[in-house]
């Protein structure tokens, strides 16, 4: 690892597929998986190409019940390329004497290199040198090109290039009982004597994919078609210590693109047109280079390089492309199988990072939510509520698409799942669309698209409450919280929690939030709003009081999780670490033990803690003084020592949140959280499962870290307010985008921050810190010393 390359020494086969997630390549519109080009699915390696929205639907017979699945699809494998000796096997690094191997990650230019150096059976040696490019200037383009060099031998190496439609989804072992064969109609053909295409299409979705691909090597190129591939081959020969290249471009269109009549003939047009390959390395470079400038991070050391590599991959995932389609935030991103591609409230921990610095697809974002709208409304009518109830996971059509079922690995079993009724996922949607308009400024959208959704959201909370008389305070039951090891009571018939404490004061937040955009909206839009909707002053009244009314339960002065959670058991922490050591998924453990982790105080995840990276001291204080209560920081420590010493960070999410959560409450302990953070994906700390796709939310929730969360960034009331809490050894800077200021540059140190603002025609940006504000005018450099409060201010 160094500052700008993620580089991979040896051939270690165990190893490999969380190589190829970590070595994905991407532009937003598609991803293709780190795979060596001459390695088919199997054992250790898994190709994937995944486009952005393209999911397709099948019905499987799981345990005796029939069980539907949408999954994003693994579309047909553009990379084949394998070669060898005339005569002689296919050389593979599982089949072959590799004498070395290296692949190396090119963070700023998106490249992803691989250098492997074969022994022959017959002598000598054949160096296989390759570079790989998804390209970021045209998002339907990629590019592979292989240059071949023989010492102490001489003779015709063979060739053999593919488009291969026999790919099924396969890769995440706990699905195998899946249907995973998505792709139907595969046909192939030539366009010319270099070009060869293939076009198939989804089973149930029939979404109609096209692929072209133009081989380039100084030599004549063959073509045959032996379904479902398309083959081109080539012969080359070779003399000791010359180096003979051969590019293969390709084209990807569905029929999901705009401004195409059909995805083949697209795919083939701009496969024709298409430069070679040094001319596309050097738009796909200058690509690149936009995007570092917009998102640069600088933070030395480890930590700034592993931060580097986790930007690289959020960019990939949602790019400046992404304004362009009708796609959520795939939890997984672009790069594998896990969680079926599927939309989660991981958005919640992507969009701040993106609103400061690609607003655009920040905006585009909750727009895929906007245009789901509609069948957030239908669910919530299916179960007797009105407004809009968001599903826990979307994917093309914004239906619920959680599994029944879930997969036990250690026992075997497979259980019923009931995450379905993480109704929380609303109060993320509604948080994001209040993010994004403080942020950007976008008051358009806040009076349209985001108050239509910020009402439907408020109003499902409000007639999801029920009033309790004996507590004179309203509830929200048979829910289940950020921590999914809980989703019943003990012995239970039915899932469900009442009163998750997450759960009801994030509904108070929308209700008063809600209640607020309304009153500001322009008279006209407002009329129109509530002609629309049906709604009346008196639910208006109805929302006011259920936001100040909504049950938060206490135990032993700390905030219960739900109402309920003091009288669990207390867990043998101790006792099931020294039998397992990983607990993290402490759920699978006690369930194969015939326990259940219902019965006990023991969280996968910040779940309490969750409204501590939300919302900033202050504005918590408030939403519980707004409930009746007094949230004071003796109240809020004691919480968080509660729940930190009961959680086993199940997720990768929970490490953010705890760090983000420390920087307010225990400086010291902040930094360690940040650490296992960065690890998550790199350490692949959850056993096993970043080989099925990387965690994207915790990437880009590192760097909301030290965009907001030691900085103490929010955006609020027209201004940029900051709290910094940035450790003694740390000095770092970052630029943001904001609300029209492209570039804006902030750096903290121990004791400094600094503000530069770029020149431009635009109004001054008004700071505010706790104990002074400042104003500062485009082409201004501010520092300000955080101790002694003495501003200083120059021309930039």
């Amino acid at each position: 690892m160094t500052g700008w390359t993620w580089q991979y020494e040896g051939y270690d086969p165990a190893g490999e597929r969380l190589r190829e997630s970590l070595c994905t390549l991407g532009n937003g519109y598609f991803a293709t998986r780190g795979t060596l080009p001459e390695c088919g699915a199997g054992p250790f390696h898994y190709p994937g190409t995944y486009v952005a929205g393209c999911y397709n639907r099948l019905t499987s017979l799981v345990a005796g019940h029939q069980v539907q699945n949408e999954d994003m699809v693994n579309l047909p494998n553009w990379l084949p390329l394998r070669f060898r000796p005339a005569g002689e096997r296919w050389l593979t690094p599982d089949t072959g004497t590799v004498l070395a191997h290296d692949q190396v990650l090119h963070l700023s230019a998106g490249l992803l290199e691989r250098r492997t150096r074969y022994g022959l059976r017959t002598g000598g040696t054949l160096t296989v040198r390759q570079l790989r490019l998804v390209h970021m200037a045209d998002p339907h383009m990629a590019a592979l090109r292989t240059e071949f060099t023989a010492d102490g031998f001489t003779g015709e190496l063979e060739v053999e290039a593919a488009l291969d439609g026999g790919v099924s989804n396969a890769g995440v072992p706990r699905y195998h009982d899946l249907d995973g064969r998505h792709l139907v109609h595969v046909h192939s053909g030539d366009a010319a004597a270099d070009t060869v295409w293939l076009r198939c299409r989804t089973r149930t979705s029939d979404i109609r994919i096209g692929l072209a691909a133009r081989l380039t090597a100084g030599a004549p190129v063959t073509a045959r078609h032996t379904f479902p591939r398309a083959l081109q081959r080539v012969s080359l020969l070779l003399t000791p210590g010359r180096t003979v290249t051969v590019d293969k471009t390709v084209a990807l269109h569905t029929s999901r693109d705009p401004a195409i009549s059909d995805p083949l003939d697209a795919a083939l047009d701009r496969v024709a047109a298409a430069p070679g390959f040094d001319a596309l390395l050097r738009t796909h470079l200058t690509a690149w280079s936009q995007l570092w400038r917009r998102a640069r991070l600088d933070v030395p050391g480890e930590a700034g390089r592993v931060l580097r590599l986790h930007l690289f991959h959020v960019l990939q995932t949602l790019s400046p492309h992404t304004e362009d389609l009708d796609v959520g935030v795939p939890a997984r991103g672009l790069h594998g199988e896990a969680y079926r591609g599927h939309v989660f409230w991981d958005e919640l921990f992507v969009l701040p990072y993106l609103n400061l610095h690609f607003p655009e697809v920040s905006r585009a974002l909750l727009r895929y939510r906007h245009r789901r709208l509609e069948r957030a409304c239908a669910a919530a009518r299916a179960i007797g509520r009105r407004g809009a109830l968001y599903p826990w996971q979307s994917g093309s059509d914004g239906r619920e698409e959680t599994q029944e079922l879930h997969l036990n690995p250690r026992s075997g079993r497979w259980l019923p799942d009931h995450t379905r009724l993480q109704w929380h996922v609303g109060s993320a949607v509604a948080y994001n669309v209040w993010q994004y308009c403080e942020a950007s400024g976008d008051a358009e959208f806040l009076h349209t698209k985001g108050a239509e959704m910020l009402l439907q959201i408020a109003r499902f909370w409000a007639d999801s409450a029920t009033y309790d008389t004996s507590l004179g305070r309203h509830r929200i039951r048979g829910v289940v919280g950020p921590d999914e090891y809980h989703d019943a009571y003990p012995g239970a018939r039915r899932p469900g929690l009442d009163d998750n404490a997450y759960t009801n004061v994030t509904a108070a937040w929308v209700l008063a939030r809600t209640l607020e955009v309304l009153r500001a909206l322009p008279e006209p839009r407002r009329r129109e709003l509530t002609e629309r909707t049906g709604l009346d002053d008196g639910e208006l009244v109805r929302w006011d009081e259920v936001s100040h009314t909504l049950h938060v339960p206490f135990h032993d002065a700390v905030i219960s999780q739900f109402d309920g959670y003091g009288d669990l058991a207390e867990l043998d922490w101790d006792g099931y670490r020294e039998r397992y050591g990983d607990i993290r998924r402490l759920d699978r453990i006690l369930e194969a033990e015939g326990d259940s982790v219902n019965r006990y105080q023991a969280s996968k995840q910040a779940d309490v803690l969750m409204l501590g990276y939300l919302f900033a001291p202050r504005e918590l204080q408030e939403i519980f003084a707004r409930l009746g209560h007094r949230l004071d920081e003796e109240t809020w420590r004691r919480t968080v020592d509660h729940y930190l010493a009961r959680t086993s960070h199940g997720s990768t999410l929970s490490s953010v949140v705890h760090g983000w959560v420390l920087a307010r409450a225990r400086r010291a302990e902040a930094w360690t959280f940040c650490l296992e953070a960065l690890r998550g994906d790199i350490a692949d700390v959850q056993g096993g499962t970043t080989g099925e796709g990387i965690h994207l939310g915790a990437m880009a929730g590192t760097l909301d870290v030290v965009q907001r969360g030691l900085p103490g960034l929010e955006t609020r009331d027209g201004a940029l307010w900051l709290d910094p809490v940035v450790p003694p050894e740390l000095s770092y800077g970052f630029a943001v985008h904001y609300r029209g200021h492209w570039g804006v540059r902030l750096r903290l140190g121990y004791g400094v921050l600094e503000i530069e603002v770029p020149a431009s025609g635009r109004s001054p940006i008004d700071v505010r810190l706790p104990d002074r504000s400042v104003c500062v005018r485009p082409g201004e450099t501010c520092r300000l010393p955080l101790e002694t409060g003495h501003t200083v201010t120059s021309g930039a």
